[in-house]
């Protein structure tokens, strides 16, 4: 018999699930899209930033983090919603079709491990993609000046963007540099746009 100390199995069988859960096709499209998304608005956070005659560093950092806590947030929570609706039409279809109740099952548990993983890379890959082409602007006044970080944060934004086109490519058996050249050319691309807006 269970004491109030006792780990509770269901709960443990879940954490075990989500770690062991492998990141599937689903997880890897959430975290390269949201990921792409992430490093497109730190290109513009960063041009736009510097044109518009932001002093220092820090204010770009402080800026593009708060734009990595909406995108963060908004892919967590999005992708939890959607794969939580999922989940339940899924196991509701399943329950018809063998007129049992999978609730508290190894099925239900495995499912609430992937929408659990699925949320995650949601969440990360835009936290990666807008956060890592800030570092330059930390070194902004001691080793960079601003225009300077702001043309490597763009470089790296798209060398983001090239590593996330070579992994899918990779994936598809296709030639990752010409599909890493493709992606990272939207950075460029986004870059040029800002320089040419008004104002």
């Amino acid at each position: 018999m269970g004491t109030d100390s006792d780990p509770d199995p269901d709960s443990e069988s879940l954490v075990q699930q989500i770690r062991t859960a492998s990141i599937g096709p689903i997880a890897r499209r959430y975290f390269v899209s949201n990921g792409f998304d992430g490093a497109l608005t730190g290109v513009g956070v960063t041009v736009g930033a510097y044109l518009s005659g932001v002093p220092d560093g820090l204010t770009v950092v402080s800026i593009g983090l708060g734009a990595a806590v909406g995108l963060c947030t908004s892919g967590v929570w999005s992708v939890w919603e959607i794969e939580r609706a999922e989940m339940q039409a899924e196991i509701q279809q399943t329950e018809n079709a063998m007129l049992t109740d999978l609730r508290d099952t190894q099925v239900e548990r495995e499912k609430m491990s992937n929408q659990v993983v699925n949320a995650l890379m949601s969440g990360l890959g835009p936290l990666l993609g807008l956060v890592i082409p800030l570092v330059p602007f930390l070194l902004e006044g001691a080793v960079l000046s601003l225009f300077h970080a702001t043309i490597l944060s763009v470089a790296v934004a798209v060398g983001i963007l090239f590593i996330f086109g070579a992994y899918m490519a990779s994936i598809s058996r296709q030639r990752w540099y010409v599909a890493g050249i493709r992606m990272g050319l939207a950075g460029v691309v986004v870059a040029v746009l800002n320089i040419f807006l008004p104002g």
